[in-house]
């Protein structure tokens, strides 16, 4: 929200700097978050106030004029100036040769120079709003007050600084000056006025006029409306204007700125309905009926559904609540009569109904952060007295305010107890009245070590005892309490082994090259059908009131979320190579009962395996792209883990393999079917994936032993054998052969080969295997002896033949 300085003052002393100010503000729980310094190049001595004695036309130019000037202390000074709406008697903007202005060419803040206009010279020239920084409009020049003084420096009038507050959802308070304003009370300990409410009321009774009546109390909580006749619908006076200008709402005319300006004011949105547009003068705060449409203000025409809250007449909608209004009843140059509404809407509800119809304005802003019902009256007497004063109206006698369920008066018990547990220092009594009186609370109660309260009608976040402490702690300063030891003992650590392993998980996936993604947990049955994850189990778990047709049921597997990834992320990837996994929920649905969650891991490789480049070839990632990030990982938790071939829905027969751990199953590796793949719209490439079940992980990873075994002192020695077997012995088999030599430390294959010279049926793995003894060196004839042993066990258990050629 947009602050100016100059109108904080009105309602309490500032004397700090704009910057000490957005400072002390911030630390305080307002936060800054920055400043905009209006005048900041207006030399005292180059732009000031003048006043438009004369006015003679130039010789050369029907659209020009040379007005003559009263700069004060005798000096006056004639110029060019081509605006429409000088006249003499005007106190106007006068910029001197030198002065820094906005130039209307470049859009530069530059100095002013003399310029020969049509033969005519002229230093100086009378300024507009634009070439002072103070709006867009530099068809005309800026008039200003006739009270003020000539000669009087321009930064002196005009200059401010404007405060950029980040308000936070749990303080609508401060989406006004006056909030901001209470909080510089509080922080300097300056007294905060409030502007004057009261006004004449001279006119008939309201209640004899107007009549409310407010169906659903729980969207709408009290509806007060004042009502003003006779009035002059024009533009607003310069005071109001800037104002509104500096705060950044545009001027319309002096109806509509009061309303807006009070809203401002007192973070109290505010409506205005033209009376006599008004069937049977009467006011309905009902929710919309089906089919119902209403024309808006933002010429755009919504329909409305229940439970969005309208204001209505006897015949139809004519506001959408705390939204925005109509047309139909809006105020315009013909209005004589205005009903001011000022009301209290549910927030929920006003936020849903922001969202549905897409229009977001300051007033749905407030509501929706939640707004005390005390601030309706206060609010609409203020307007109605601005009305009367500005635009000449006058006003019914009385208010209606139609508040079916009075909220009691909020009240909160503090403790000196209780705030040394929270703060962890000693506060005393009448220091903690003191703090909370400066806030607007109110002492009802007090005792030797405990003050009830009364909270301010404008707090609507103070609701219990710690609400109160917070605000003790931010008004004394979070900086000056101090660092202490905690009163009771350090918790003991709590292991979380599942937990552990988790981030070990992710940790190896990230440190073998793979990128973490995250999806929503949410998505339809047609993504998961695609992937065949709903053969049986029960239906997934439906959202009852889903965001989004694609966003509907619980997922029962991350591949669909991953897949999807995958699509978005290949068509942006410029032929690099694409390394994903992500850990996540999957809900399995149950019977009557709550779905059984399960953690999951997935990984998924597709693209080149190297960037384009001559000096490797240019293939793609696959099958054991997938398997070498599976050991990276597998290593790292010191789990041995088993390929063995299987079977999926979804992958390509023969290239998928389940992942074993002993004899317990915790996922499968293997590439995608190109079928399931066009359904994603990836095509021409292929996709290698994993998937893992970490509860099961967890649970095999434990059974490992870790132990110490002490560094061999003999040397290592390489064999490389190469055996014929049958095609569909997997090599694991083999390898558990070749390790079960007591001199064979490990073995691992480096080579397959089917083809000219290996009989059909058949395939020829190559193992490197290392033979190591831990009581001495082994010769070449121990090291033979060893191999004869391993081939001729792989001959009688599996029918492997040494290959020879």
């Amino acid at each position: 929200m947009l602050i100016p300085v100059s109108w904080l003052k009105k309602y309490v002393p500032v004397s700090a700097s704009p910057a000490e100010l957005a400072y002390r503000l911030t630390m305080a729980g307002t936060e800054i978050g920055g400043i905009d310094v209006i005048g900041a190049n207006w030399e005292h001595d180059k732009i000031l106030v003048g006043c438009v004695l004369e006015i003679a036309p130039h010789p050369n130019a029907d659209r020009l004029t040379l007005p003559t000037l009263d700069l004060g202390d005798g000096e006056k000074v004639t110029v060019v100036c081509g605006a429409p709406n000088i006249a003499v008697g005007q106190k106007i903007a006068f910029a001197r040769e030198g002065a820094m202005l906005l130039s209307n060419k470049s859009g530069n803040i530059e100095p002013l120079k003399k310029a020969k206009i049509r033969d005519i010279v002229s230093s100086g020239m009378v300024c507009s709003e634009r070439e002072l920084g103070l709006g867009e409009n530099h068809e005309g020049i800026l008039v200003l007050d006739n009270d003020v003084q000539i000669g009087t420096p321009l930064v002196d009038l005009l200059g401010d600084a404007i405060l950029d507050a980040d308000v936070t959802p749990n303080r609508p308070d401060c989406l006004s000056v006056l909030g901001i304003a209470r909080e510089i009370g509080a922080i300097t300990g300056a007294q905060v006025s409030e502007p004057e409410t009261s006004y004449p009321e001279i006119g008939k009774k309201i209640s004899d006029r107007v009549t409310v009546e407010i169906q659903d109390t729980d969207l709408c909580g009290r509806y007060t409306a004042g009502l003003v006749d006779d009035i002059k619908v024009g533009p607003s006076p310069e005071w109001l204007r800037e104002l509104l200008i500096k705060s950044g709402q545009r001027p319309i005319n002096n109806v509509v700125d009061i309303t807006n300006f009070v809203m401002l004011e007192y973070g109290q949105p505010m409506h205005a309905f033209d009376f006599d547009k008004l069937d049977d003068n009467r006011i309905i705060v009902r929710q919309a009926r089906k089919k119902e449409n209403i024309a808006t203000l933002d010429d755009e025409t919504h329909d409305l559904i229940p439970p969005m809250l309208v204001i209505a007449n006897s015949s139809c909608p004519v506001a959408i609540a705390g939204v925005v209004g109509g047309v139909a009843t809006s105020v315009d140059e013909n209005t004589v009569s205005v009903l001011l509404e000022s009301a209290n809407f549910n927030s929920t509800n006003t936020h849903r109904t922001k969202r549905a119809i897409g229009v977001a304005t300051e007033s749905s802003y407030r509501f929706e952060r939640g707004i005390r019902d005390d601030l309706a009256p206060r609010a609409l007497k203020r307007a109605v007295a601005l009305l009367v004063e500005i635009a000449g109206g006058t006003a019914a006698t009385g208010i209606i305010d139609v508040f079916p369920d009075p909220e009691p008066v909020r009240q909160v018990n503090v403790t000196k107890t209780r705030v040394k547990q929270v703060l962890g220092i000693d506060i005393s009594m009448s220091q903690i009245q003191e703090v909370l009186e400066s806030l607007g609370f109110e002492m009802c109660d007090s005792d030797k070590d405990k003050l009830l309260m009364q909270v301010p009608y404008w707090r609507s976040d103070v609701k219990i005892e710690d609400d109160v402490i917070e605000e003790i702690a931010r008004i004394i300063g979070y900086e000056e309490i101090p660092t202490s030891v905690i009163s009771a003992p350090i918790p003991h650590h709590a292991p979380r082994p599942f937990e552990e392993l988790r981030e070990q998980v992710r940790d190896a996936l990230a440190n073998a090259g793979m990128q973490e993604v995250i999806t929503y947990s949410l998505t339809n049955r047609e993504m998961l059908d695609r992937i065949g994850v709903l053969e049986g189990i029960p239906e997934p778990l439906q959202l009852t009131n889903p965001m989004s047709r694609d966003l509907q049921v619980l997922r029962t597997s991350l591949r669909a979320g991953m897949f999807r990834t995958l699509e978005t992320n290949l068509r942006m990837s410029r032929g690099e190579g694409l390394r994903l996994f992500e850990i996540g929920r999957i809900f399995i649905p149950r019977e009557q009962d709550l779905p059984d969650e399960k953690q999951v891991v997935v990984g998924a490789f597709s693209g080149p395996r190297f960037p384009a480049s001559w000096l490797v070839d240019p293939h793609n990632l696959d099958f054991f792209d997938a398997k070498g990030a599976l050991e990276v990982l597998f290593a790292h938790i010191g789990v041995d883990a088993i390929y063995e071939p299987s079977e999926d829905s979804i992958m390509l027969p023969g290239s998928i393999a389940q992942l074993l751990v002993g004899d317990r199953p915790v996922g499968l590796v293997g590439e995608v079917h190109p079928a399931v793949l066009e359904g994603f719209d990836i095509s021409d490439t292929t996709v290698a994936m994993f998937e893992i079940d970490l509860r099961t992980l967890f649970e095999v990873s434990g059974q490992k032993t870790i132990g110490y075994f002490p560094t061999n002192r003999y040397p290592e020695s390489e064999r490389d054998i190469a055996i014929t077997v049958d095609e569909n012995i997997p090599s694991t088999q083999i390898q558990k052969i070749i390790d079960r030599h007591k001199l064979a430390k490990e073995s691992q294959p480096f080579d397959l080969y089917t083809g000219v010279g290996v009989p059909a049926g058949k395939k020829s793995i190559t193992y490197r295997v290392i033979f190591q003894s831990e009581k001495a060196t082994l010769t070449s004839e121990i090291i033979d002896r060893a191999q004869g042993d391993i081939l001729r066990q792989l001959e009688r258990e599996l029918g492997a033949e040494l290959r020879t050629q």
